[in-house]
């Protein structure tokens, strides 16, 4: 993984649509605080560092597989 693989960058809709994940399934640890932190990229629009969002992902994997 090279440097620039850690700064790409993941709209909400691009997170959401190919995962198959509701926005409420995402919005609602975004307001428990139990998601990746937001990037501004403006005054109404914002992302999250894919790699970030793909260990939020394999987290929800784990605690699948440890149950």
């Amino acid at each position: 993984m090279t440097d620039t693989d850690n700064l790409e960058l993941v709209s909400l809709n691009r997170a959401a649509c190919p995962n198959r994940l509701s926005w409420t399934f995402l919005n609602r640890p975004r307001t428990e605080g139990r998601f990746p932190a937001t990037i501004s990229m403006g005054e109404r629009r914002i992302a999250f560092l894919k790699s970030e969002f793909l260990d939020f992902i394999r987290g929800r994997v784990a605690m699948r597989v440890a149950a």
